[in-house]
């Protein structure tokens, strides 16, 4: 078969047939009397093979390797391919997460594309200072990514920075809840803590439902975090969270703090009072908790709590009583 018609029928342009032939890849078996290239059917299969390997990335000297040598062994190759693949993926990634980030930006001209770029960079800096000044710069009105927002603030750890990242994101406008409750799916509890703390500074009420998810989360500081931004919202859920948290001493008093603003009408008042009220009466319970509970109960109004001030201040635990007495003074003199 000639040059033009392999070419034809593999695909391979003839200028890329006889550069394979320059190369010793695969040459005509053959002449025709008048001289033309005449290639078998051995070497149409090679070609094939040839481009075979071409697809999988190899370079012609890597095939002209693996086609002649018996002893090459394809594992080591194969395996530097995967790894070559996977960093021209990130690579691509990378940049396709950086164009995009530049078009949700809307530049108008060229030197908004570069003040993008270069905020960008300072976000991604190892400075904690340039960090905090690309945060800031929104103020300046230099459009900031939401998503390279989103991204710094997952990642911070650095709470002077973390502070401005929030500032900047609860600046930013639409699209940040959501892009944050990516945060929450994370396998790393700091990861999903720093995405509720970020959602506790986002105004309105978008955050609010991934706040709620939040309460099931299976670290204990993550869902503290949630329950605290929830309890400023008047979100009832969180009323079971806050109460664990000051049983276990975990900031116990901002959660003391939330349930007073939750105990704003009377039902959800008497639900507060009845919980904190059956667990001081837990035999279970220890004397630190119990004195925790105590003074959660100043804030909380309503008869039941009245009724357990009056009782807890003859309380077996000394301090547990003498906390109740002062507490039933003060509501008494209001």
């Amino acid at each position: 078969m000639l040059i033009g018609e392999v070419a034809r029928r593999s695909g391979v342009s003839a200028r890329m047939l006889r550069h394979y032939e320059s190369l010793g890849l695969v040459r005509p078996s053959g002449r025709t009397d008048s001289g033309y290239r005449e290639y078998s059917a051995k070497d149409i299969r090679r070609i094939f093979h040839i481009e075979s390997l071409r697809s999988l990335g190899l370079s012609l000297r890597e095939i002209g390797r693996a086609l002649d040598d018996p002893g090459f062994t394809p594992s080591a190759l194969v395996g530097d391919l995967i790894r070559q693949t996977r960093d021209r993926i990130a690579a691509e990634t990378e940049l396709l997460t950086r164009l995009r980030r530049i078009d949700a930006a809307d530049p108008t001209d060229w030197e908004d594309v570069l003040q993008v770029v270069a905020l960008l960079q300072a976000l991604g800096s190892q400075n904690a200072d340039a960090r905090q000044r690309a945060a800031l710069s929104s103020a300046d009105g230099v459009p900031v990514p939401v998503e390279a927002l989103v991204e710094a603030v997952l990642s911070e750890t650095e709470p002077n920075v973390a502070g401005a990242l929030q500032w900047a994101l609860a600046r930013s406008g639409d699209g940040g809840p959501a892009l944050l409750a990516k945060g929450l799916r994370s396998p790393v509890a700091a990861v999903r803590k720093r995405a509720v703390q970020s959602l506790a500074e986002m105004p309105g009420g978008e955050a609010t439902p991934h706040l709620r998810d939040a309460l099931t989360d299976p670290d204990a500081g993550v869902r503290g975090y949630a329950a605290l931004a929830l309890g400023t919202r008047g979100v009832v859920e969180a009323v079971p969270t806050l109460i664990d948290m000051i049983v276990a001493g975990r900031n116990d008093t901002d959660a003391a703090d939330a349930l007073s603003k939750l105990a704003g009408d009377t039902a959800t008042a008497d639900r507060i009072a009845t919980r904190l009220v059956d667990l001081l009466a837990h035999d279970t319970m220890g004397t630190p908790a119990r004195g925790r509970l105590t003074q959660a109960l100043a804030g909380i109004p309503g008869t039941t709590v009245s009724r357990a001030l009056m009782e807890l201040s003859h309380d077996e635990d000394r301090a547990v009583a003498l906390t109740a007495a002062y507490l039933r003074q003060l509501r008494d003199a209001r």
